[in-house]
This record gives structure tokens, C-alpha cells and sequence, in this order.
């Protein structure tokens, strides 16, 4: 019977994690087994978290010697597999885990600060090496299986969706599989089954291409090569790629290195020379290699010092030539915009891969659509955690076995390091200090977790202005997965889960887990999420206009000590800060304010309002339609006004505000109750006016297209066919169109309705449950903004004033604010900056108020007002005596 040696020396306790950075984070870092050996061989004491999470059970650890408990405080070296939230970092221990600190990553740069500064000794994973620089433990192999067999579940899934039954359909994601054995059973089958029956002939020979030779590269072949398969040299690509006897009961496999791709000027390659001098060199995978993959594994190392196999160019060209038959990408290296550029973001676990249109350049869902499917999967070896962690803890266990005997002069340890136990930076990781200072904060403070719901267009000034603050994270909840990908940008402290506002569990969960929540999400919805805001006690900010059904949960908010800040974007927003500084201002003078007129408009800049509407959309034009036919109430010169929607388009008026823009205006709504909002004195008020700027003409021709029928928001179930028919049904014939207005203006009519093509018999109509929602489609395709194109917003407000000693005047505050082609537009960011610093005050405690509120108080439009000059976004003031 073999006796375990007990290790006379007392040793070290060991304490092990539980992870928290994703739900599909199972692995260990050590399995019972290695638990047991340090236990009985080591006389290590050994204490692991309870996590029902975990793919081995708490039960196998405490059978294994092991103590579960929470509280990791006695342990003197604690592991893990991903980084630790800082809350988390218990001083003066020894940590190891895989840190991603040791290249600058300036995302974790404030973990690595609290590390020096709570006195941890840190050791990475990734620096585990032998005395030749080789990593003695790693996942990678296991990114090579899943890489493959998930690549070849959505090679499955892309064939189908483009008309081809195929035996990849029967291969499933990696995780539903127990074991790689099991996965590697199942890719045999399929194998089998391409033998007997073969893959769809017109598709040509079904070359897949794996880049690199390195453990992914390996593992990768290891679940390939349970296909029927044949070996291509890359030369021999293109003789194969034009065969028309090629032999369809198997696939052909091409596993290409530098020499195979990179050239130097004179067409040679020397591999040495290539590692020194990367500069000199370029790839022409996409001459050799691209033009006849249909399926290609990345599994390469790159950095970007480095040429890219493929650009986002050269990919482009390829695809205007129709030389592109690439169906799926499986890029397990996941560099975003790396050795493939146009491979721009990371998909998960629940949403393997999307697609990429080389032509636009844009990615999209549909997956019948055109381009490359992308498999970029950046967690890959999670889906296997029990083979990977049995793997990964076989390699650990004689690095941890040095550790629990306080062995860390042992060189292996000493090259991992990157603190020691005073917090010291050591050896060449001293070189983080530059990164630390310029990425962390001078004293660390817990992070302070946000939740973005929705992820729309004026999401992303939000989005980067609190991550300023190195202490935020921003969780994107979105039901549109590639928009929020796009606006999280594969950044770790911006993750991307889904949205359904509906499913109140689900919402709770992510409301109870974050600090503050910031809804982008329809306006009738900002109630649901109140409510859960109040079940849970956190903040709530939102743009739009406080509805009665948020008013109504005041003061339950108030009773909770909570802030919901709504009506922090544009309009409203950025006006009642302009305002109430007036009001406040005025009053404190001893001043009455006699009349107020607010205008506000988003707009084309002037140079690309070419088109009849002068208009263009960033996003759906319903609800500026809807707006058009909403009733108005307004007072002026001291009469109350009502115009009733059907009519508002007809009463426009001009604005001129400056003399280089033709405005006209639209009242807006009910102006009045901010009379009593504003806190102004009725008495003394003469004009009280709220309006839409628009450009010259708009205002008459949509009151056309309304008269003809074209904003009509009755249901009907006729709205098919072409256009040009159903305008013929909606004016029945009548000259003129059934409109009784002068001649001038029926050209301009006719004129706007071919450029709509509204006339014609080839324009379909998209079929709707209202002509209101056709023309909507219509629109958002015909007024767009095209590449380079830049949008403008336009504030103005003109107060009447009368002071004490009986003189008047007039003061206006007016704001232009253009957008930035290769920026934010005008409207993201008058709208996001306001609600992003909303919240960050907030987070802050800057703002005291509680309750359903808007920013008109001083403490809340006077710092946001400074903050958004310094954001560009400022009013320049003007007075006229009267």
C-alpha cells in the first residue's frame, strides 16, 4: 500500500476563489484530486468558496479535505481563474490568478494600484514559464477544441440558411458536451456521413484553412481530424479551388505559417529576420490563402507590430470581385480588429457568431443575409471547464505544491511575480508604474457598477463619458445584441447581457445587482423599471418627460431616500438648465419674468439639407411624425392658444434667430403647465411658448402629406403593394390631389413626391398596419445621413424681463452645436453628456434631491452647466432693451 508523505514543515493555506465574471465561468483552478495531495502529502489546510456554480461540486472538495466556507481571510495564498474585483482583494495575501496587468492593460490598471496598495503579492498565470520563456500552464488547447467544434455548429447553421441541408447541423456547441471525447464522437459521425452522402457539390472543394501550429492550432486539428479529410500544401490552393473532379465525400484541410503568407519587398521570407524586423514585411494571404478558404480557424499570436493577414480593404476588394467564398471565420485568437481587421468584436457563449458584409463594412443578424459568418468566442475553454480544469490543475499543482511549502524564491514563482509581499512592483513589471499613473485613480474606491438599458444612438457619449472614471463599469442591457457589441466595443468593463423589460425577474436581477440604472429604453417603459429601481433601492436617470405614471411613484421614491432624475437629455434637458438659471436669476434681482419662448430643434447642417423635407433621420421618424399631430396650447401677448393637431402644421411661423439659418417653428404640446414647473408668476407672464425649429417648408409640405392621407394612423389592411397605387387609393383621383393650395405649392408637393417616389409603380410599399408606419419606413431609407454627412442642434430661448425700477429688455441664449462625422452626432451628445453627467453626480452624491425630479434646481443646472461647456456645449448671450 503506498504511504502519502506528510510535509513536516507547516504549510501554507491555500484558498480558492469562487468566480463571479460571467455566468459561464466554471472552471478551477485546482480539482479535488490536487486538492487532496496538498492536504495529506503537503499537511496544507485548504479553503474553497461554496459556489453552486462550479462544474465539480462543493461536496467532492469537502471529501477531498478540503473546508468550504466564504471567508477566504485565513488563507495565506488564494487562487482563482479570472481577475478579482477590487471589494474583493484581501490585504497582505498572496494572489494568483490570470490578471491581465502584466502587458499595461489600462482596464485593469486600478485593480493592479489596489493591489500595491493593500500590500498583495500577485502572480500571473500567464507568467509561468520554464527557463526557455515556455508557459507551463495554459487553456489554449482547450480554445482549439471549442473553437473548432463551435465553428463547425455554425458552418452548419450558415449552409442551412443559405439553402443547403448538411451533416454539420448534426454537431452541437461545445458545451453541451460532457467531454471532448464526446464532441470528437460526434464530428466522427458526421465525418461518416460525408462519406456516404457528401456535401452539396456546387459549393466547390470545402477547403478549411488553420492558421498557426501553436496549442490552439492543435487542438483545433485534434477534433478536425475526425473528418474524412485530405492535406493541401498552400501553393497547391488554387489548382484545387478550380478542379471540378474534386472528390466532395471529404474536405481538405490547409494549415499555413508566415512563410506560407509574408513576403518582403523582394518576395522572399527569412523567418528570423521577420521576428526582428516586422516593419519590412507584408501579407498577402489575401492573394494566396483567401481567395479559396471556406472556412478558416485563427489560432495565431499577434500583436500589431505585426502585418495583418487580411485588412478590411483588401477583404473588400476581394468581395467586390466575387473572389470571396469564405463562409465562417472561428477566430479563437479573438483579436478585435487584429491579424483579421475586419473581425471588430467578441460574440458569447448564448450568441456564437454574427455576420460581417465585407461591401459596408458593417456587421448584422441575419444570417441568410450576405457576408462571413464570425465565430469570435473570447472565453472558449469556459465551455469545456471540466477537462480544461483537470488539464490546467495536473500542470498547476507543482507550482502551488512550492507555495503552500513557502518555497517562492523557487524560480518558476519568482518569474510570475509582478508584486511582491510589500506591493512592490518587481523586476520588469517596475515599467507598469507609467500605466498605473495614467490609468488608475491616486486611491482606489470600490467601482461603482451602471446599467445602461438600451443601447440606441445617444448611447455612446454616455458610455465613454463614465468611463472616465476608471472606477465605473457600464453593463449594457439591449435587446439589439450587435448594436450594443458595437457600443461596448469588446471593452471588459462595458459587458453586454440582453433585455426584455418584460420578463420582471430577469430585469430585477440586473437592477439588483448594479448601483444606478440609466433607462434609454421607450418612455412608457422608464414605469417598469421604477418599480423595480424601488424594490431594489437604487437611482434611476432617464431623458424623457416625466410621465403621470412616474410622477405618481414620487413619494414612494422620496420615502426611499432614492433619486429618479428624469428629463436630463436635450429637450427636456439641457433647456430647463438654461432656463432655471434665468428664472433663479431674475428672481434674486427682484426681477419678473413677462414672457418666455423656448425653441429647440435637431437638424441637418445647413450644407446637407438637400432634399425637399430639408429634414434627415438618425433614428425612427415615428414619433417626429406623431409629434406633428399632437394638439398645442400655448399663451401669447396674453391670450391662451390652442391649435388642434390636425391643424399644427399649418401654423408654422419663421424663427429668426440667426440670419444665416431659415427657421421656421411648431408649438409643442402643452407649454403651459410649465408655468407652474417653472415656478413663474401668471400674473406677470405674457407669452409662455415651447416649439419645434425646422427648416423653411417642412411644416407646409408635411401638412400635405398629412391632408392626402399620408400620416394617417388608422389602421387598414391595404397598405401593400407599390406606392404609386396607394397613393392612387388614398387621393381617389382627385386634382390636385384633393388639396385646395396655390399652384407654387402643389409643384412643391409633386416635386417632394417624385424624389419619395411616391408615385411610382416599382417603389414597394413595406407592408404595414397603417400608412403612418409605411411612410416611417420610407423615410428612414430615403433621409438618411450619408458617410461624412453631419448633423446640428439649435437651442434658443428669448426671455422678457421687467426689473424693479420699471425698465425691460430682452435677453436670448442660443446654442448651435454641429456633429462630428467621425465622432458623436449633435444629437448623441447633447443628449448622452447630460444624462451621463446626471449620473455621475449622482454616483457622487452631488445630488441631495430625492424623489421624481428634473435638473431645475441650482445645485443640479449649475454644475452640469459648467461640466457641459467643457464638453463643447455652450450658449452665447445677447440683450436687447426694450
Amino acid at each position: 500500500m503506498l504511504r502519502l508523505r506528510k510535509y513536516t514543515t507547516k504549510a501554507l493555506t491555500i484558498g480558492i476563489r469562487k468566480e463571479g465574471k460571467n455566468r459561464w465561468e466554471r472552471r478551477v483552478p485546482l480539482v479535488p484530486d490536487q486538492v487532496e495531495r496538498l492536504v495529506k502529502e503537503l499537511g496544507s489546510k485548504v479553503i474553497i468558496q461554496p459556489s453552486t456554480k462550479r462544474v465539480i461540486p462543493d461536496e467532492k472538495y469537502i471529501a477531498a479535505g478540503a473546508e468550504v466556507q466564504e471567508d477566504l481571510s485565513q488563507a495565506d495564498v488564494i487562487l482563482g481563474v479570472k481577475e478579482v474585483p477590487i471589494k474583493e482583494l484581501i490585504p497582505h495575501k498572496t494572489y494568483m490568478y490570470f490578471s491581465h496587468t502584466h502587458k499595461g492593460q489600462h482596464y485593469n490598471m486600478p485593480m493592479l494600484k489596489a493591489v500595491m496598495d493593500k500590500k498583495i503579492r500577485l502572480l500571473d498565470y500567464e507568467l509561468l514559464t520554464d527557463e526557455h520563456g515556455k508557459r507551463l500552464v495554459q487553456f489554449s488547447k482547450f480554445a482549439g477544441y471549442a473553437g473548432m467544434i463551435d465553428g463547425l455548429h455554425s458552418l452548419g447553421l450558415r449552409l442551412l440558411a443559405l439553402g443547403h441541408g448538411n451533416p454539420f447541423l448534426a454537431i452541437g456547441m461545445s458545451y453541451m458536451y460532457r467531454a471532448v471525447a464526446d464532441a470528437r464522437l460526434d464530428v466522427t459521425r458526421t465525418g461518416q456521413v460525408i462519406m456516404d452522402d457528401g456535401l452539396p457539390k456546387q459549393l466547390g472543394p470545402m477547403i478549411f484553412v488553420i492558421t498557426g501550429d501553436g496549442n490552439v492550432s492543435r487542438g483545433a486539428l485534434h477534433v478536425f481530424k475526425c473528418l474524412p479529410h485530405e492535406w493541401v500544401k498552400a501553393e497547391d490552393l488554387e489548382a484545387l479551388s478550380k478542379k471540378t473532379d474534386f472528390d466532395n465525400r471529404k474536405v481538405y484541410i490547409c494549415q499555413v505559417r508566415p512563410q506560407d503568407y509574408i513576403i518582403d519587398k523582394d518576395g522572399k521570407f527569412n523567418h528570423d529576420d521577420y521576428i526582428a524586423n516586422p516593419e519590412k514585411y507584408k501579407s498577402v494571404f489575401h492573394e494566396k490563402v483567401a481567395p479559396y478558404a471556406r472556412v478558416i480557424l485563427n489560432g495565431i499570436f499577434w500583436t500589431d507590430k505585426y502585418p495583418r493577414l487580411m485588412t478590411i480593404e483588401q477583404t473588400k476588394q476581394l468581395a467586390k470581385k466575387d473572389n470571396l467564398k469564405l463562409l465562417t471565420l472561428a477566430d479563437v485568437s479573438c483579436d478585435i480588429n487584429g491579424s483579421f481587421e475586419f473581425m471588430g468584436e467578441s460574440s458569447t457563449i448564448d450568441s456564437p457568431y454574427f455576420m460581417y458584409d465585407p461591401i459596408t463594412n458593417q456587421t448584422h443578424d441575419d444570417i441568410e443575409g450576405r457576408g462571413i459568418q464570425i465565430m469570435s468566442i473570447d472565453n472558449l475553454p469556459t465551455e469545456m471547464p471540466l477537462e480544461a480544469s483537470e488539464f490546467f490543475s495536473e500542470a498547476l499543482f507543482p507550482v502551488v505544491a512550492q507555495m503552500a511549502k513557502n518555497n517562492f524564491s523557487n524560480p518558476v514563482l519568482s518569474r510570475a511575480a509582478i508584486t511582491d509581499t510589500h506591493g512592490k512592483l518587481v523586476g520588469k513589471h517596475e515599467k507598469l508604474a507609467k500605466f498605473i499613473e495614467k490609468h488608475a485613480h491616486a486611491t482606489v474606491v470600490d467601482p461603482k457598477k451602471i446599467l445602461l438599458l438600451g443601447s440606441g444612438f445617444v448611447a455612446k457619449p454616455l458610455v465613454d463619458y463614465l468611463l472616465r472614471n476608471k472606477g465605473y463599469t457600464v453593463t449594457i442591457a439591449s435587446n439589439m445584441k450587435q448594436e450594443a457589441l458595437r457600443l461596448s466595443n469588446n471593452r471588459p468593463n462595458v459587458p453586454v447581457v440582453p433585455l426584455d423589460v418584460s420578463n420582471k425577474q430577469q430585469l430585477g436581477e440586473l437592477v439588483k445587482s448594479h448601483d444606478i440604472v440609466v433607462s434609454f429604453v421607450p418612455a412608457t417603459l422608464h414605469p417598469v423599471v421604477a418599480e423595480e429601481c424601488l424594490k431594489f433601492k437604487k437611482n434611476l436617470v432617464t431623458a424623457s418627460y416625466i410621465s403621470p405614471a412616474m410622477q405618481a411613484l414620487n413619494d414612494r421614491a422620496k420615502h426611499a431616500g432614492l433619486t429618479f432624475m428624469n428629463e436630463v437629455g436635450l429637450d427636456p434637458g439641457i433647456d430647463h438648465l438654461t432656463a432655471c438659471q434665468m428664472f433663479d436669476h431674475v428672481k434674486h434681482q427682484g426681477g419678473k419674468i413677462t414672457s418666455f419662448v423656448s425653441w429647440c430643434g435637431g437638424l441637418p447642417a445647413p450644407e446637407v439639407s438637400n432634399n425637399p423635407l430639408g429634414y434627415k433621420f438618425s433614428w425612427s421618424p415615428k414619433g417626429v411624425l406623431l409629434a406633428g399631430l399632437n394638439t398645442a396650447k400655448f399663451k401669447r401677448d396674453g391670450k391662451l392658444v390652442e391649435i388642434p393637431g390636425s391643424e399644427l402644421l399649418a401654423n408654422a411661423i419663421d424663427v429668426p434667430i440667426f440670419k444665416g439659418y431659415a427657421f421656421e417653428g411648431l408649438a409643442n404640446r402643452d407649454s403651459l403647465h410649465y408655468i407652474d414647473t417653472y415656478k413663474l408668476d401668471p400674473e406677470h407672464l405674457q407669452t409662455m411658448f415651447r416649439g419645434t425649429l425646422r427648416y423653411k417648408g417642412y411644416s407646409e409640405l408635411m401638412h400635405m402629406f398629412s391632408k392626402i392621407g399620408l400620416l394617417d394612423t388608422t389602421p387598414r389592411n391595404d397598405v401593400s403593394g407599390s406606392w404609386g397605387d396607394l397613393l392612387e387609393r388614398l387621393v381617389h383621383n382627385k386634382p390636385g390631389y384633393g388639396l385646395n393650395v396655390s399652384h407654387e405649392s402643389l409643384k412643391r408637393l409633386e416635386s417632394a413626391i417624385q424624389w419619395l417616389s411616391l408615385n411610382s409603380k416599382q417603389s414597394e410599399v413595406k407592408p404595414s398596419p397603417t400608412v403612418l408606419d409605411a411612410f416611417c419606413d420610407l423615410l428612414q431609407n430615403k433621409l438618411v445621413y450619408s458617410e461624412g454627412e453631419r448633423d446640428m442642434v439649435a437651442m434658443h430661448h428669448e426671455f422678457g424681463i421687467k426689473w424693479s425700477n420699471g425698465s425691460a429688455e430682452k435677453r436670448m441664449s442660443t446654442m448651435i452645436a454641429y456633429g462630428d462625422p467621425a465622432g458623436y452626432s449633435a444629437m448623441a451628445k447633447t443628449v448622452g453628456f447630460p444624462a451621463a453627467i446626471a449620473t455621475d453626480m449622482i454616483l457622487k452624491s452631488e445630488i441631495k434631491q430625492s424623489g421624481v425630479i428634473a435638473p431645475m434646481s441650482s445645485e443640479v443646472y449649475e454644475p452640469m452647466i459648467v461640466k457641459l461647456e467643457k464638453e463643447g456645449i455652450k450658449f452665447v448671450e445677447s440683450v436687447e432693451l426694450q
